[in-house]
């Protein structure tokens, strides 16, 4: 048997993982490409509420939306407390945290393209400004027959 991977994995100094962190970013993503998980994540936004609480909002089962919140807690979005057969789940915000910074890297993108639109809508109010000030320089000068 031949081992084709590398033989030591490299971690940085800060005791990251990328691969660790890429697969973290991985599932937080996936968790919010959801609708419904979405709309979980904002029902839980300063409260803990049970289960069953959270399943009333919703037109699917209470296994469905136990199912989604599985998906929430495997990508470290909600913590859930068992007390018996209850569950009561609360927001855990700290990917989201990490999934706003790695978006944040690409905001300059953006910011580009809101300099360029800037510069276009004043290109087009400084030719506004100037087309009437020549029609009223054309009607002020007298014609000649």
């Amino acid at each position: 048997m031949v081992n084709r991977g590398p033989a030591l994995k490299i971690v940085p100094q800060d005791g990251t993982d990328p691969e660790t962190d890429a697969m973290r970013l991985d599932a937080v993503f996936q968790a919010l490409s959801d609708p419904t998980r979405r709309e979980i994540l904002q029902r839980l936004d300063g409260h803990a509420l049970l289960v069953s609480e959270l399943a009333t909002h919703f037109d699917i089962s209470l296994q469905g939306v136990s199912r989604h919140i599985q998906v929430l807690v495997r990508a470290g979005l909600i913590e859930q407390e068992r007390t018996g057969r209850i569950s009561r789940c609360s927001l855990s915000a700290g990917p989201l945290h990490d999934a706003a910074l790695w978006l944040n890297r690409y905001t300059r993108y953006w910011q580009q393209q809101f300099d360029v639109l800037a510069t276009t809508l004043a290109q087009i109010d400084a030719r506004r400004d100037v087309a009437p000030a020549r029609a009223r320089k054309r009607r002020s000068t007298p014609k000649s027959r």
